[in-house]
């Protein structure tokens, strides 16, 4: 099966990361891939236009069928292979409830608190122009979603949906990942410290863990410091 998929995707792309775990998990590893550079705008190229007119990764293909968008590609192994590999998503009604809350309150919520207003405010702003009462204020949020987090994980001793990986974690766990590469201190959250640790050392996310991360050191650090 997996000689029949294709994926594009990006170096240190959360959207790109997450579905590279699902293969990975689904026991797809090997599947055929192109890495493209965003610095020379190899998503805007020809081979990915065609599958995917908005110009953007990840794009994916299983055989003839095309399934852009990260969630959309996640959730779509998961659908169409349940039987193979881990299951992300559980059968249980509880269970199944519980996992797709905590993905979609993670795409959401990790997404705008830690990425769209902490992370790329300092990507677009230089450092004369940043304030420090408007950091402050994005920091304090970013902190109020951790300790969030940091009380789930608390209740469930495991992963964030409960006892056993899952989609949940999927979507969870790169933001954490990005975030302790950029600076944040897990110390402070020990609940969270330890489940970074285990997800870590799964095989699915040392196979698909962005390789530039390795040997570039971050070009800011927003954390550093601050949470």
């Amino acid at each position: 099966m997996a000689e029949n998929m294709f994926l594009f995707w990006g170096s240190g792309s959360i959207p790109c990361w997450k579905p590279m775990i699902v293969l990975e998990e689904k026991g797809f590893g090997g599947y055929k891939n192109k890495l493209i550079t965003f610095s020379n705008k190899e998503h805007k190229g020809e081979d990915v236009l065609k599958l995917n007119p908005r110009g953007q990764v990840p794009t994916f293909k299983d055989g003839d069928i095309v399934v852009n968008e990260s969630n959309a590609i996640c959730e779509y192994l998961e659908c169409t292979y349940k039987d193979k590999g881990t299951q992300l998503i559980p059968t249980d009604k509880a269970k199944r409830a519980c996992v797709l809350q905590r993905m979609h309150e993670a795409a959401a919520n990790m997404q705008q608190k830690l990425v769209l207003d902490l992370l790329y405010y300092f990507f677009q702003t230089k450092e004369e122009d940043r304030k420090e009462e408007e950091v402050a204020k994005k920091v304090e949020a970013a902190k109020e979603e951790l300790d969030r987090w940091e009380a789930y994980l608390g209740e469930t001793k495991a992963f964030v949906a409960g006892p056993d990986f899952s989609m949940a974690d999927v979507w969870f766990y790169p933001f954490i990942a990005q975030s302790v590469r950029m600076g944040l201190d897990l110390g402070k959250f020990p609940n969270m410290k330890a489940y970074y640790d285990k997800v870590t050392a799964r095989p699915s996310v040392q196979k698909s863990s962005p390789p530039h991360w390795k040997e570039e050191p971050p070009k800011i650090s927003p954390f550093k410091g601050r949470i």
